[in-house]
């Protein structure tokens, strides 16, 4: 079976707020097995236009990277975000 994955490329308005939307994305990542591959660390945009801080994030499989995504926990961090952040979150199958 093929993984899920979120991959992420966002720019941080409130990096303290942002700690809150960390705290509150916990509990959906810890309910749905999320493992972070890459969270914030060195990267360089060397095509198109990129963001301040990349995220990779795996799951099981696809549908339960979707069902994360799609979740009454995650839709809780997401409305924390919303304000302080703007990004991409792509979900894929690898």
């Amino acid at each position: 079976m093929k993984k899920g994955y979120w991959i992420a490329s966002v720019d941080i308005g409130d990096p303290d707020g942002y700690k809150l939307y960390i705290a509150e994305n916990a509990k959906a990542f810890r309910k749905y097995g999320a493992r972070f591959l890459a969270r914030g660390g060195r990267a360089e945009t060397v095509e198109g236009k990129g963001r301040s801080r990349t995220v990779v994030i795996e799951f099981k499989d696809y549908e339960t990277a979707l069902a994360c995504y799609r979740s009454p926990e995650y839709a809780k961090a997401m409305a924390i975000r919303k304000d302080m952040a703007d990004g991409v979150i792509v979900v894929t199958e690898g």
